[in-house]
């Protein structure tokens, strides 16, 4: 690979919550060499949501001025199990698991990335093979007190809640991802900023330059609250169809209008126009509801191709306007305990319409698909029997009767 390509460093930096050391960026351009770009993806669920394509966009612009992508699959560091942000320990996942998401979210990076810039490494391949004396030297780099000062451990810790020493093991495991591939920059969302750090102590610790921590802000998921996460149920993925896409994205709550456009379309094309519809928001010179539809449109667009959020917005006008369905719909989650049976991710429809308070019970609630009483999104369901997939029933409405609806998330 020759030089990089100039590239309009205001570019590479628009977006970022944070990068350390300040002008640490700058100097590793002026090498005039290709720089190793990482960034470390656990494989703990089977989407790649637009929270994660934040940060995967971020790595496309510095391929795109000929930097090196450095695209870590965390096979191993999954099984450990990542605390950031988290209140609790995370579950254990199995290898068989993690491998099975891992090849499930390869191809849809592609979508992001540049496959033939990409260098792809399984953390397994280094981290495997440690044994205890190297286990021991890579817990000798650091102190308790310095785990501490990360705020979920800190928090944790006052509260009196677990910390295991497992989980403390993880901002090292990730260290050492920067130690094998030579990493001149890594990636991630803010709530890695401690990880990253660490990983410049353990390079330095062995011998190498530190990288440069380049952080993304957190994209909120759909519910307005926590960060978009596929565990919560909260997240819109870049393979969703685009109905369903559209649908999710024209539901967020007001306030997450600019934000939205900020981290999912214009940090990485034109930053002056989040700047001007975030301005126009809180002024009251622009309307929501049409703000809000048009980020939808554009975010379809984006992973669909052109012209495809537009088709979108009106199949969901047919629905919900020539359908009588009411734009403000109460939501209801999906519990796994209403799973049928006979099939574990796969839900009987008579159940999850007396679950979700829309009949009296299971007997009801037959009798109501049997006479023609119970319509999915508009369409009549006439079979009692009928049982959905998890997927085919998120994001759509229930309705029963004339005026009764439900959304199931």
């Amino acid at each position: 690979m020759g030089a990089p390509a100039p590239a309009d460093l205001s570019v590479l930096l628009a977006g970022p919550a944070d990068v350390v050391p300040e002008g640490g960026l700058e100097e590793k351009l002026a090498l005039g060499r290709p720089l190793r770009v990482k960034l470390g993806l656990d494989p703990t669920a089977s989407d790649v949501t637009l929270g994660w394509a934040v940060v995967l966009r971020k790595l496309r612009q510095f391929q795109d001025a000929g930097h090196m992508a450095v695209l870590i699959v965390g096979d191993f560091t999954a099984r450990v199990g990542d605390p950031s942000g988290r209140s609790e320990t995370r579950p254990r996942l199995s290898k068989e698991v993690v491998r099975g998401y891992a090849e499930r979210l390869l191809d849809q990076f592609w979508l992001i990335l540049d496959r033939e810039r990409t260098e792809v490494r399984y953390n397994a391949e280094w981290l495997e093979p440690m044994d205890m004396e190297a286990v021991l030297r890579l817990t000798a780099s650091t102190t308790v007190a310095r785990m501490l000062e990360r705020d979920d451990f800190a928090a944790r810790y006052a509260e009196g809640r677990p910390i295991s020493i497992m989980e403390f093991l993880y901002p090292l495991l990730q260290g050492m991802d920067s130690v094998a591939v030579a990493a001149d920059v890594e990636l991630g969302g803010s709530d890695q900023r401690f990880n990253l750090l660490m990983a410049r102590d353990i390079q330095r610790e062995h011998g190498l330059e530190p990288q440069v921590a380049l952080t993304m802000p957190l994209l909120v998921g759909t519910d307005g609250v926590q960060k978009m996460s596929q565990s919560v149920g909260n997240y819109v993925g870049i393979t969703e169809g685009p109905d369903d896409m559209f649908g999710k994205l024209v539901r967020v709550p007001d306030e997450l209008i600019a934000g939205y456009r900020r981290l999912t379309l214009d940090f990485f094309r034109d930053p002056a126009e989040a700047e001007r519809v975030a301005a126009g928001l809180a002024d009251g010179s622009l309307d929501p509801w049409e703000e809000k539809r048009r980020m939808a449109r554009e975010v379809v667009d984006l992973y669909h191709g052109e012209g495809a959020g537009k088709a979108a917005e009106e199949r969901f006008d047919l629905i919900h306007r020539e359908r009588e369905i009411p734009e403000a719909v109460e939501e209801v989650a999906l519990s796994e305990e209403w799973a049928a049976e006979d099939g574990p991710g796969r839900y009987w429809l008579p159940r999850v319409l007396s679950e979700a308070g829309l009949a009296a019970s299971r007997g009801a609630a037959r009798r109501l698909i049997e006479q023609g009483g119970v319509r999915l999104d508009g369409e009549l369901v006439t079979d009692p029997e009928v049982e959905f997939e998890a997927a085919e029933l998120r994001g759509k409405v229930l309705q029963v009767g004339r005026r009764r609806f439900v959304r199931i998330v």
